[in-house]
């Protein structure tokens, strides 16, 4: 199936969008390595999959706090102030571009997250790009982690549009996957993986940087 230029596209939020940088250095001045946080992340997204797959839910926090504490010695204090640096992300310094440019072309761009609401709202002030984003959606909404097919569906009913209408931008492959599985514009780029899941199906836009994913996303026939 040729895929067409969307009308909205939607991007994920931690790493996509938001530099996780200010939580690494919550753990450094916690006494942890600043390489813990990866492990912290991947684990804290376990504990989100599994609960959805055995029908359950947990917020992203939770689940973030539940795999700090299994990751490192940090009792309950120190990790509640590692769970604030979320309040200070700010976008990586390629966002603000990428957005714009979509923007000017008359594609409306929102986020979608199974983040806590307001993280991404913040974030995006502090980088001084709210005016550029028409929406920012969290699954914790509907109760459901990316990347089941309904966080997806949800988002385009959200914005109006058919699923094949909506893009989603992200810098992991299992995000992209489940987009693409749901009917939207899968689009990948190298942020937090240095290449695609090879045993993923290819994703339906693959570029080297985020200036190179729009410019794909652009180029697709109307």
């Amino acid at each position: 199936m040729t895929r067409r230029r969307p009308d909205v596209v939607a991007f994920d939020v931690n790493e996509t969008v938001l530099d996780l940088a200010p939580v690494r250095a919550a753990l450094v001045e916690a006494g942890e390595a600043a390489s813990l946080l990866s492990a912290v992340f991947a684990r804290t997204l376990l504990t989100g999959f599994a609960a959805s797959v055995v029908g359950d839910w947990v917020p992203f926090r939770d689940a973030f706090d539940a795999a700090l504490a299994q990751e490192s010695g940090l009792d309950e204090q120190a990790r509640a102030s590692v769970l604030e640096a979320f309040g200070e992300l700010a976008p990586h310094p390629d966002v603000e571009p990428a957005l714009r440019r979509l923007v000017s072309a008359g594609v409306r761009v929102v986020t979608l997250s199974h983040g806590s609401p307001g993280v991404a709202e913040a974030g995006l002030e502090r980088g001084g790009i709210t005016p550029l984003v028409a929406a920012t959606l969290s699954s914790e909404v509907i109760r459901a982690w990316k990347p089941a097919r309904e966080a997806y569906l949800w988002a385009a009913g959200s914005c109006g549009v058919a699923p094949d209408r909506l893009a989603l931008v992200a810098a992991h492959g299992w995000d992209v996957l489940g987009a693409q599985r749901a009917g939207l514009t899968g689009v990948w780029f190298p942020r937090s993986e240095r290449v695609y899941p090879h045993v993923y199906e290819a994703p339906h836009v693959r570029a080297d940087d985020l200036a190179g994913a729009v410019d794909a996303l652009l180029a697709l026939p109307a």
